[in-house]
């Protein structure tokens, strides 16, 4: 097992780092928080065409890059560190996730190398009010939905919508357009505006069963574990951020007539963010390597890393804002956004305190 990345691989690093610092930097995201549709298509499509990062961890066959999910977790450390503002994650890790492992050769087929060319943005629509619980009923050949989906990343702007769906032969996964007949869309005021949530309703949408209706259980379950793997390492991103803007700041700002970095209680805090950080990359890059691999050890990394990178952010975040003192409390501070994207994703996929749970019932706790 061999956690670090190769010359070859931090090159990749290197050159997506560059590519973001350029394409999403403070302004950049500011601006694309306060429109509704939260991306720059221009970004979008460079992303695709002379990035290749839609699909670098779709097949070839498929039309992707062919590379692995240790790749991916490297591009999504580094989107994490930038706060891009894109429909990435809701297209590569969820939806490209659950189109790989639907065993749909055809719906593969047709959507993998659209999202890969960056011509299809995708999304998973799996939560639900108990209240709205969202039915598939079968109509002719196809199947038409009925119910309420929340939280849908990027649902506002999918032009493929994945729902998790209850059929007469169980849990299924349809996929529908974005556009379809009997869809509603309505974006969800957030504490992260950096990354967009929306409701869907569905109203008799049609739709188009992927895979054998009644596997969706196995298939929302594999893919959840894949999405915390990397939600991990986007983590992981934006906690190094924080430390950097920390340490930057503690040895910039002078207190007494010295840096406040010199102060041993500023030092000590900075240490412990290190730490966090350091053993969070550590649990992230593992998750990874499980997922790239097909590791039977992925469900317990997953959830490992989940519940502890969530954690680390969040106190990565709050400490920063404390080390910044007053300017790190103001909204043209950046440092408020991390700490926003850390509470956001400390909650989402499950909060460590179901993570920890679902890791002691794996071990047998």
């Amino acid at each position: 097992m061999r956690l670090g990345y190769s010359e070859d691989q931090e090159e990749l690093r290197r050159f997506v780092r560059q590519f973001l610092e350029e394409k999403s930097p403070e302004s950049a995201v500011r601006e694309l928080m306060d429109t509704e549709r939260g991306y720059d298509e221009a970004v979008w499509r460079q992303m695709a065409d002379q990035m290749g990062l839609q699909g670098i961890a779709i097949e070839e066959r498929h039309g992707g890059g062919g590379f692995t999910f240790r790749e991916l977790v490297l591009v999504l450390e580094e989107m994490g560190r930038a706060l891009l503002c894109a429909p990435y994650f809701s297209t590569v890790v969820l939806a490209a996730g659950a189109l790989s492992r639907s065993g749909d050769e055809a719906a593969c087929a047709e959507l993998l190398p659209a999202i890969a060319s960056g011509d299809c943005i995708a999304t998973l629509a799996f939560e639900e009010d108990d209240a709205q619980p969202t039915a598939a009923v079968p109509d002719g050949a196809g199947w038409r939905l009925r119910g309420e989906k929340s939280y849908v990343l990027d649902g506002h702007v999918a032009d493929v919508v994945l729902v998790a769906a209850r059929s007469p032969k169980g849990l299924g996964l349809f996929r529908c357009s974005g556009d379809a007949e009997g869809l509603r869309h309505e974006l969800l005021p957030t504490l992260d505006l950096t990354r967009k949530q929306a409701r869907l309703t569905f109203a008799g949408t049609p739709a188009i069963a992927v895979g054998r209706p009644g596997n969706g259980a196995a298939v929302l379950d594999g893919v959840l574990q894949l999405a915390a793997a990397a939600l991990a390492a986007e983590q992981v991103g934006g906690m190094q951020r924080c430390l950097d803007m920390a340490v930057g700041y503690a040895k910039e700002r002078m207190q007494f007539g010295r840096p406040i970095g010199s102060f041993q209680s500023i030092k000590h805090r900075c240490a412990d963010l290190l730490l966090d950080t350091e053993t969070a990359r550590s649990a992230a890059y593992y998750a990874g390597w499980c997922a790239a691999t097909g590791d039977d050890d992925l469900p317990v990394a997953a959830a490992m890393a989940k519940a502890h990178c969530s954690d680390a952010y969040f106190r990565a975040a709050a400490e920063n804002i404390q080390i910044h003192g007053g300017i790190g409390f103001t909204w043209e501070h950046p440092a408020h956004l991390y700490f926003k994207r850390a509470k956001s994703s400390q909650l989402m996929f499950g909060d460590p305190a179901h993570h920890r749970e679902r890791l002691a019932d794996l071990v047998g706790l």
